[in-house]
């Protein structure tokens, strides 16, 4: 959890010099066989190193002083084509339902997937376009109801603002090719936010594609996968991306260590990023004709027993009674001392399923067995902490 500003100081200082210095050789080697490598480092480092930096300091943690975190992020998301206060709140809740269809305002692809929707997108010729425009209609004040619904009314001033300065960069680019006679400007400023984009989304698409929705686990719905240093430093260790959506305020330079600490209850990581196309690829194809499929996962079950009094998920998940009707219409559930405090235990009768729970008080209360959020897990699999059941490992 500590923060300090010595570390991303040394990776933003490595960062710029990479990102001047390529920049300078793409100049000095225009219109020769040297342009062309010269053009993929300059653009990738603008159009996607330049993302995991941006949503970063956006979280606030890469520097522990405030200012330097937003000196990062406002350029970081100019390169980006990103609304700097619409990314802070949509990803907020991002990290708060994700992948939850209807809530999380940041899948990459929605199922049925369409290979179509992604191919363009290697150089942003899909999402860019439409960023643009709109930040544009942000400029004029045209702020969709979508983003209303969660950017507070005090910050949608500050929208306008930002898109506004976007907009002036861009026209001023615009002027600058006008005055020059080509499109120079325009190779060095906003061209690499679509030539450029093509790595962050080849290592993006690997943080939830394939895996399970509406689910809060997000052992189950994050990968983590293994990559080596160059890749781990253009994306900033993102590739922990199932400890970060765990940890989200753990910086990034501490995510290996956090990884090792919690090894042992996550899911096994991708070897490689080889290896997570090769279990993301099968499974976007199987999604295409069953948009139901998911690539089947469990996360390992405790390696430590449940805290005495509350009941562990397995346990719970073992405890079931089978009611019978009595004679006044009631139902014949258990004994009184049949069920621990904070226990909770399924009931089913005829075609109906409940969960009875018994709380800290010493009362007894039931409810539908099904939770109502993820539609696909018996609430009875989760315990009771304070009155609240919460659930197993497969659901929120």
């Amino acid at each position: 959890m500590a923060r300090g500003n010595a570390r991303a100081s040394r990776d933003i200082i490595v960062y710029v010099t990479l990102l001047v210095g390529s920049g300078v050789w793409l100049y000095t080697s225009l219109w020769s066989w040297w342009t062309i490598p010269a053009l993929i480092a300059y653009g990738t480092l603008y159009g996607s190193s330049a993302d995991p930096r941006r949503h970063e300091c956006g979280h606030g943690t890469a520097f522990r002083t405030g200012w330097l975190n937003t000196l990062v992020y406002h350029p970081a998301s100019f390169m980006m084509l990103r609304d700097p206060t619409i990314w802070r709140w949509s990803h907020v809740r991002h990290h708060s339902d994700t992948i939850i269809v209807g809530r999380d305002p940041e899948i990459i692809l929605a199922r049925p997937p369409r290979l179509g929707d992604w191919i363009p997108n290697l150089l942003n010729l899909r999402s860019g376009p439409t960023a643009m425009a709109r930040t544009v209609r942000h400029a004029f004040g045209r702020i969709a109801d979508a983003d209303r619904s969660f950017v507070p009314e005090s910050e949608l001033s500050k929208v306008a603002h930002e898109a506004r300065v976007y907009v002036a960069i861009w026209t001023a680019v615009v002027a600058a090719c006008v005055v020059t006679g080509g499109l120079l400007p325009l190779l060095f400023i906003v061209g690499p936010s679509f030539y450029g984009s093509w790595l962050v989304l080849i290592l993006g698409s690997t943080q939830h594609l394939g895996l399970r929705e509406d689910v809060l686990d997000h052992r189950l719905n994050s990968r983590t996968i293994h990559l080596n240093p160059v890749l781990r430093f253009l994306y900033w260790n993102m590739n922990y991306h199932c400890e970060h959506h765990m940890y989200p305020t753990v910086p990034y330079h501490a995510l290996p260590a956090l990884h090792d600490e919690i090894r042992d209850d996550l899911p096994e990581p991708s070897a490689s990023l080889w290896a997570a196309y090769r279990e993301l690829v099968p499974a976007l194809r199987n999604q295409h004709h069953d948009p139901t499929w998911e690539i089947p996962r469990e996360p390992p079950l405790p390696a430590t027993p449940a805290t005495p009094g509350v009941g562990s998920p397995a346990q719970n998940a073992a405890r079931s009674f089978v009611p019978t009707a009595s004679a006044d219409g009631r139902l014949d559930v258990c004994g009184v001392d049949d069920l621990g405090t904070n226990d909770v235990a399924r009931v089913d009768f005829e075609d109906r399923t409940f969960a009875l729970y018994r709380i800290g008080n010493g009362d007894y209360l039931a409810t539908d067995g099904i939770c109502t959020h993820s539609r696909r897990v018996h609430l009875a699999d989760g315990l009771v902490i304070d009155g609240l059941d919460v659930s197993a490992p497969a659901t929120s």
